[in-house]
């Protein structure tokens, strides 16, 4: 992709319903009470994802392990309990919304919740850094075991903390999912601007988002950006018929059409993933998922 665009700001007014009272909770309850009923599912695309990707990067360079993966927008540590996990997002949506668990003191859910994820954890897995505005989100996911560093920062803001660049320094690969338009191009600078030597980005971008300048910015860096051609992953259902008729306003500005995808009542996004050419040459996207 060509590099020059001047786009350098996130933009969290897009239309979408505001679930803010869910993002920063002392525990991921009411997150998945809210989000369950919307059929929200992203996290659950971006496990298999997220897990051929870093097969592919344990098998290209064998000297990179234990993987150092940084989720960007993690939230609770979804997707990383996902990555490193023996878990599925049906069974997390479970859990959380259990009549067992309910009435659980946080503390007291964030002790079962430890020796729940110890039970469960792969032995290929990675070293987990989540980067998130919610204080409270990455603090559960540091508590119960899921994140190795956790930073409460938003980088669309302020520069990394001097901890958050030393945590970054051996990044192998970026994941986001959904978070993109929330933190956008200066977020993507500083983050390269903490990595000697840049790492794999794999990102769900919703379709009424540009993914276009944060391309070009990896491109700077030396990533080539490749969209999956073959489909789209549903994220969620629209909450409300205003959602639905922003989203397909959004489209329209960005000249795609709502038929066949967000026609069916779902946010759909495109998956974006970024490396080396000599990465790609030796394993083309296609092949890889």
């Amino acid at each position: 992709m060509a590099a020059g665009v001047s786009n350098t700001t996130a933009n969290d007014d897009w239309g979408k319903a505001n679930f803010n009272d869910i993002y920063d909770c002392p525990d991921p309850r009411p997150y998945f009470a809210t989000l369950g009923p919307l059929e929200y599912q992203i996290p659950h695309h971006g496990q298999a994802v997220f897990r051929a990707l870093a097969h592919a990067l344990r098998c290209l360079h064998p000297d990179r392990t234990p993987l150092n993966v940084v989720d960007l927008c993690c939230s609770y540590g979804i997707n990383t309990a996902l990555l490193n996990y023996r878990v599925t997002l049906a069974d997390l949506s479970t859990r959380y919304t259990s009549h067992r668990l309910s009435a659980l003191p946080t503390r007291h859910l964030a002790a079962e919740d430890r020796t729940f994820f110890a039970a469960r954890r792969r032995p290929e897995a990675a070293t987990a850094t989540g980067i998130d505005s919610a204080a409270r989100a990455v603090g559960y996911a540091r508590a119960v075991g899921l994140l190795d560093h956790a930073f409460a920062e938003n980088l669309e803001v302020t520069e990394p903390s001097p901890a958050l660049r030393r945590a970054l320094a051996g990044t192998d690969l970026i994941t986001v999912t959904g978070g993109v338009g929330y933190v956008f191009t200066r977020t993507f600078t500083r983050l390269l601007d903490s990595m000697p030597a840049p790492p794999w980005v794999a990102a769900f971008v919703l379709r009424t988002v540009p993914y276009r300048p944060i391309a070009d910015l990896l491109a700077r860096s030396g990533l080539v950006t490749e969209k999956l051609p073959t489909r789209t992953f549903r994220q969620r259902r629209f909450a409300d018929s205003a959602e639905r008729y922003a989203a397909f306003d959004a489209l329209a500005v960005n000249g795609l059409h709502a038929a066949g995808k967000e026609a069916d009542g779902f946010y759909h996004t495109d998956l974006y993933v970024s490396r080396p050419a000599p990465d790609i040459a030796a394993l083309p996207l296609a092949r890889l998922l």
